[in-house]
């Protein structure tokens, strides 16, 4: 069987009229590119916790997830190199937009700051630092596109596009996804500095929770104890790998095949400890 879908990341299967299976690899990505190495078990990390939080928050919104148990799943896939991997979805017709709310000044949004320009359509008052903590998150929804990087927008044009409603109504999850899950994640320990949501909608037309969620892929997660608004926070996800590429540039060009093994293994190691904080020992 071969994937209708190969990702940076993920490979999507259509098995039926109504599901598809969704197999996450050990693959890594950085700035748009896949890397030509992998992360050992990087994929059974980000679909376990995307797991949990998706089973987690099944009482905020709806979500895609129809089985994750090996055992259950197409015959093609009940092999040990699917296992804890792989999971079965509910078909939707996704959304153009994906939604990261953010709860720190980071990124592209800091990138913005600095430069003296909105981002999605909100300014923030002078005086901000790297990674300060906002007075209250926001919401930066991207156009998706299949070529290219996606496109920030506001609200406004989610409204335009969704119907005020539908914006409304995503606004809301969105917000309550973030909070209870970033409460809990600083009880373990962690900040979750923004998280990115992707929305279907399935057959009767309702709002549904896709993608994943709440993984190191998806979300920006920061060492609570260390923590210090103006200072690059310790991370608990690529970020380490992708502070590699940015300090090791040849005349200006990332060596995407020349990180070395310690820099690997410390990575696979930063997307475990988050795991382990947040659930349990794999």
């Amino acid at each position: 069987m071969k994937p209708v879908y190969s990702g940076k990341v993920r490979e999507i299967y259509d098995v039926s009229d109504s599901h598809l299976v969704i197999v996450t690899t050990d693959r890594i990505s950085a700035f748009d590119r896949i890397l030509p190495v992998t992360i050992k078990d990087k994929g059974i990390v980000l679909n376990s916790l995307s797991n949990f939080w998706f089973a987690k928050t099944r009482h905020i919104v709806p979500n895609h997830i129809v089985e994750e148990r090996n055992e259950n799943m197409p015959p093609y896939f009940r092999t040990a190199c699917f296992k804890d991997r792989t999971v079965m979805v509910e078909k939707l017709d996704m959304l153009p937009f994906e939604f990261v709310i953010r709860g720190y000044l980071f990124g592209s949004m800091w990138e913005a700051y600095r430069n003296g320009a909105d981002f999605c359509g909100v300014r923030l008052p002078a005086g901000c630092k790297l990674a300060q903590k906002l007075a209250k998150p926001v919401l930066t929804p991207a156009l998706k596109k299949d070529v290219g990087h996606d496109e920030y927008v506001s609200m406004k044009e989610v409204e335009a596009g969704l119907g005020e409603g539908t914006a409304e109504q995503i606004e809301e999850y969105c917000f309550r996804l973030y909070e209870m899950c970033s409460e809990y994640a600083f009880s373990k320990g962690l900040i979750i500095a923004d998280a990115k949501f992707e929305f279907g909608r399935n057959k009767q037309g309702e709002l549904v929770l896709a993608d994943e969620i709440f993984t190191p892929d998806a979300s920006r997660y920061w060492d609570a104890d260390s923590y210090e608004a103006g200072v690059l926070p310790d991370s608990f996800d690529k970020q380490f790998l992708r502070n590699w590429l940015l300090n090791n540039k040849v005349n200006g060009e990332f060596q995407f095949d020349k990180v070395p093994a310690n820099v690997l293994i410390r990575t696979g190691k930063l997307y475990h400890e988050c795991f382990n904080r947040l659930v349990r020992r794999l």
